[in-house]
């Protein structure tokens, strides 16, 4: 199973740091510690952080090896032609090593409130999210495309420069439950969900094998949080999450991935995940102190996932 970190892009605004070169400077790390990818979340308004198209290309620009990722990017929010140009650009600096996640906004009043915000009816987001896909894969072909589809209409386009590869990044969706595995199995390379268990994710990836058009990824977003003594890390996921998310933590973690505890405790949660099917995870750590926090996982549980795997 590769491990990817996620850059704690929110964590650093809501604490009112927007020293972006801090976070190149934890990709940087990251890559040095063996981590094999490198993520950043996006959210303008409901969540607000560095644009992860932006930041993603500095650190395209400090790494050489990880593969680079949105965890998850809100298609909907963008025209697919400036998006396809985007992607094509910063795959084109991280020379190929790009891989897109995307997802269609959490049902939520305040993602609500920034499609509203954006002029982008959130109805229509997940329509939006699927044409997009659709046009970008053409705007990729380096061809001159036409698309007319339900939201987007345009003629006579081409783009350059093309991705670094020919069909372009691989696009990994999020999403659970009967309707979102569906447009994985139709659409994406790679799915990245966040299910609390196990189990679920099991039977949720067996249910994208069955139909996917295509070979699909199975990768998982889960958040830890790290200490010797439990309870503690109870405590401390707590505070994090509610920062983060402005909800409670039982909330939140009735829908996600959620771990606190001892780093053997983390290796064996998350092989359960491993033991289902996952083969790429995405870490967000819970913590004040990122720099202590990526270490610590790095330098306790890495080595314990990696002994597993070999064995």
């Amino acid at each position: 199973m590769k491990v990817g970190y996620l850059l704690p892009t929110r964590d650093q605004a809501v604490r009112g740091d927007h020293d972006l070169e801090r976070l190149v400077e934890q990709a940087r790390r990251a890559e040095a510690l063996g981590f094999d990818s490198v993520w950043a979340g996006d959210s303008p308004l409901t969540r607000p952080r560095a644009e992860p198209l932006l930041l993603l290309s500095a650190v395209a620009m400090a790494t050489h090896r990880v593969t680079l990722g949105t965890a998850v990017l809100l298609p909907a929010l963008r025209h697919p032609i400036l998006l396809a140009h985007q992607l094509a650009t910063l795959d084109r600096l991280a020379g190929g090593r790009l891989i897109v996640g995307m997802g269609g906004g959490f049902p939520s009043p305040g993602t609500e409130a920034q499609f509203t915000a954006i002029g982008v009816a959130f109805a229509r987001r997940v329509s939006r999210l699927e044409e997009s896909i659709e046009a970008m894969r053409h705007l990729w072909s380096g061809r001159e495309v036409s698309f007319t589809g339900r939201h987007f209409d345009f003629h006579g386009v081409r783009l350059a420069p093309t991705p670094a590869r020919p069909a372009g990044p691989p696009i990994w969706l999020a999403g659970g439950g009967e309707a979102a595995l569906r447009r994985v199995a139709r659409l994406a390379d790679g799915w990245l969900p966040y299910p609390p268990q196990a189990q679920t994710y099991a039977r949720e990836r067996a249910a994208i094998q069955q139909s996917a058009a295509r070979a699909v990824t199975p990768a998982l977003y889960a958040t830890l949080c790290l200490d010797g003594d439990p309870e503690r890390a109870r405590r401390r996921l707590r505070v994090s999450v509610e920062r983060y998310y402005n909800a409670s933590l039982e909330a939140v973690e009735a829908v996600q991935a959620m771990f606190a505890g001892t780093a053997r405790a983390a290796a064996d949660w998350l092989r359960f995940y491993a033991e289902a099917g996952a083969r790429h995870v995405v870490i967000r750590l819970a913590a004040d102190d990122h720099h202590a926090a990526l270490e610590d996982f790095a330098g306790l549980v890495l080595p314990l996932l990696q002994m597993e795997g070999a064995a």
